[in-house]
C-alpha cells in the first residue's frame, strides 16, 4: 500500500472519530439559530390608530396663526402609526369664509397634513358648503397633496372603487376606513361628485368590499347626531347597530361638536363592537358650554405571527381647545391630562377653572374615562 493511501486512511479514520463531536456542535449552532427565529416569530407589532373630530376655521380664526392650533397634541398625532380628523371645511378658494359656508385657506389642511394626520375625513354636513365647484376644488387641493389620504367623497366611480372604502397598510396590518354623512348643508347636483350617506345599501356593500379586499380591521366613521347633546339618540344607536352587524370593529363619530358617551355593541354572532358616538371638535371657535372639550380616541392593533391580528381596548385622551387671550395669544388644543395643576399657565386662569369643570361634567354624564 502506497504512503499516501496510508495518509488518506489515516485522516479518514481521525474525522470519523470526531465526526460525534462535529454533529454535536452542528446540532448546537442550528438550535441556537433556531432559537434567534423563534424569538423573531414571538415578537408582535403593534399599529395605533389615532382620532380627532372636527378641524374647525370659524371666521376668527382666520385672523390668527393657524401654525399654533394642534401643536399641543402635535407629539400625539405623530407618535401613531395613523392619524385620522374629521376635516369639516371645504377649500373652495378666496375670499375665505367661516360660519355658516365654510372656506379655507389651502394652507390649513397642509399645516393638518403637517400635524401627522395621514386621513381626511370628508363626508360631513359643511362638505358642500360651496357647492360642486368648490367640492371638486377642495379634492383637487388634497389629491396634489403628497402623504395624505381622504374618504367620504368621491369624484367619479374609479376614486369611489379607491376611497370607499379606504384601506391602508400598516405594519403588516390591513385597516379600512368607512365614511359617511347624515347629509349636508348644501344640496349637491345630481350624479358626481357624490358624498357619502349613512345607508345601509350603500354602508355595508362598503364594509363587505373592504373584507374581501383583505381589510384585517373596518373602521366606520359616520357624521351623525343631535348637535350638543351629550348622549347618543335612538337613530345613532340604530346605525351603530347596522354597521357592527355588517362587519365594523369599532364605530367612530363625529358631528354633535361635544363629546358624546360610548359603549360596546354585541353583535348577533358575539361580536364585541366599541363605539364611541362623538369625539367633540378637534379646533374651533365655539365657547357653548361643553363645545371646548375634546376628545382624541386611540385604537391598538397587534399583528402577532402565527395568529390572526387582533384589537387591544382602545384608549381615549381628553382634550381642550383654549381661545385667544384664555391660555395664550392663540387657539391651541390640549391634552388635558398634562394641563392639569399648570392653573398658574393660563393669562386667565378663571379659564383653567372651567376646563376642570367641563372636564368632570362630561365624564360624569357620558361615563367615559380616561385610563
Amino acid at each position: 500500500m502506497g504512503l499516501n493511501k496510508i495518509r488518506r486512511l489515516f485522516f479518514l479514520a481521525a474525522w470519523l472519530c470526531c465526526l460525534p463531536l462535529h454533529a454535536q456542535r452542528l446540532e448546537d449552532n442550528w438550535m441556537a439559530g433556531f432559537g434567534d427565529v423563534r424569538g423573531l416569530w414571538e415578537r408582535s407589532d403593534t399599529v395605533t390608530v389615532t382620532l380627532i373630530g372636527d378641524v374647525m376655521m370659524h371666521a376668527r380664526q382666520l385672523q390668527y396663526d393657524c401654525t399654533a392650533f394642534l401643536e399641543g397634541i402635535r407629539p400625539l398625532l405623530q407618535t401613531s402609526s395613523l392619524a385620522v380628523a374629521n376635516m369639516e371645511f371645504t377649500l373652495a378658494g378666496e375670499p375665505y369664509t367661516g360660519y355658516p359656508s365654510f372656506s379655507a385657506p389651502d394652507r390649513y389642511a397642509d399645516y393638518v397634513r403637517d400635524c401627522g394626520v395621514d386621513v381626511f375625513l370628508l363626508a360631513n354636513n359643511h362638505i358642500l358648503d360651496k357647492g360642486n365647484a368648490g367640492l371638486l376644488r377642495t379634492l383637487g387641493v388634497y389629491r396634489a397633496m403628497e402623504g395624505v389620504y381622504y374618504t367620504g367623497v368621491a369624484e367619479d366611480d374609479a376614486e369611489e372603487a379607491a376611497t370607499h372604502p379606504l384601506i391602508l397598510a400598516a405594519g403588516g396590518i390591513r385597516i379600512a376606513f368607512v365614511n359617511a354623512t347624515y347629509g349636508t348643508n348644501h344640496p349637491g347636483g345630481r350624479g358626481w361628485p357624490k358624498v357619502n350617506r349613512l345607508a345601509e345599501a350603500d354602508l355595508v356593500p362598503a364594509i363587505d368590499r373592504a373584507r374581501r379586499a383583505g381589510a384585517d380591521f373596518v373602521i366606520a366613521l359616520p357624521h351623525w347626531g343631535e348637535e350638543y347633546a351629550l348622549r347618543h339618540n335612538a337613530a345613532q344607536e340604530r346605525t351603530a347597530r347596522m354597521l357592527a352587524e355588517a362587519g365594523a370593529d369599532v364605530v367612530v363619530g363625529a358631528h354633535p361638536h361635544v363629546v358624546q358617551d360610548s359603549c360596546t355593541v354585541v353583535t348577533s354572532r358575539g361580536r364585541r363592537v366599541p363605539v364611541f358616538y362623538s369625539l367633540g371638535n378637534a379646533v374651533s371657535n365655539m365657547s357653548a358650554v361643553n363645545t371646548r372639550l375634546e376628545l382624541a380616541v386611540t385604537l391598538r392593533f397587534v399583528n402577532r405571527p402565527w395568529n390572526r391580528p387582533e384589537m387591544l381596548p382602545p384608549r381615549v385622551h381628553f382634550l381642550w381647545c383654549t381661545l385667544p387671550g384664555k391660555r395664550t395669544d392663540n387657539y391651541g388644543t390640549i391634552l388635558v391630562r398634562d394641563a392639569l395643576g399648570h392653573r398658574d399657565e393660563w393669562l386667565q386662569p378663571s379659564d383653567y377653572d372651567n376646563m376642570v369643570s367641563t372636564w368632570e361634567r362630561v365624564k360624569s354624564v357620558t361615563g367615559i374615562r380616561e385610563e
